[in-house]
């Protein structure tokens, strides 16, 4: 059962959606094979929630889990807004859940016309809510917000998919000022991981050792 159809808690959806990226390969654990990051860092964890556009079922629970969060946050929202790209396709079925205008953010000024980083029309000093697809240092999904804050948006918040929950990513969104609201997120993956018996626990000392000092396990491990 999905929440589709029972809401589930914010500890149960954790669960559920962490189990579900494993099952279809949008999160994949490999400590004794470490990915390396588009920054050049080596990490035990890839995910890629784009997969997760292939999954009708599993894109409209993330939709339904997402709107339940901003009742439970108590927000008014006048528009959805998406980060370039992978947030984009989250942020749409959302602002069509709830009936509501989208826009997203480029990643850059376009180059070309109105050279907008703003895509999309909002009402004035709309109320809105950000939706991402995965949050790691915080720094690309906390980028989004001075286009948004200089077209007289209120941010209500950040909302991803999954977080890798590092030190970096928590001290990004005090400084911006503006809460981060997640699905699921790295603790959350390696419990699940580790009941389906996934990970052995010699890997599961090896991925806690990451999520303790990333940047010492990536040095130790080649990367950057």
């Amino acid at each position: 059962m999905s929440p589709e159809t029972s809401r589930r808690s914010g500890e149960e959806t954790a669960r559920w959606l962490a189990t579900e990226l494993l099952k279809i390969g949008a999160l994949v654990l490999r400590p004794n094979e470490p990915f390396t990051w588009a920054s050049g860092r080596r990490a035990p964890v890839y995910c890629d929630n784009r997969l997760t556009l292939g999954y009708p079922d599993l894109r409209r629970s993330i939709c339904t889990a997402f709107a339940d969060r901003i009742e439970e946050e108590s927000w008014e929202v006048d528009a959805v807004v998406g980060t370039a790209t992978a947030g984009i396709p989250h942020a749409a079925w959302l602002a069509d859940r709830l009936n509501l205008p989208m826009a997203y953010v480029r990643s850059s000024v376009k180059g070309h016309g109105r050279q907008n980083r703003l895509e999309g029309r909002l009402p004035g000093r709309a109320r809105v809510v950000v939706i991402e697809d995965l949050v790691s240092t915080g720094m690309s999904s906390t980028a989004v917000l001075p286009p948004l804050l200089e077209s007289g948006c209120t941010v209500h918040g950040i909302m991803a998919i999954f977080t890798y929950q590092l030190p970096a990513a928590d001290r990004a969104f005090v400084e911006a000022g503006v809460p981060l609201v997640t699905l699921s997120s790295f603790p959350v993956l390696v419990d699940a991981a580790r009941a389906q018996s996934l990970v052995a626990p010699e890997e599961v000392a090896l991925l806690e050792a990451w999520y303790r000092d990333p940047s010492a396990w990536s040095r130790s491990h080649g990367g950057g």
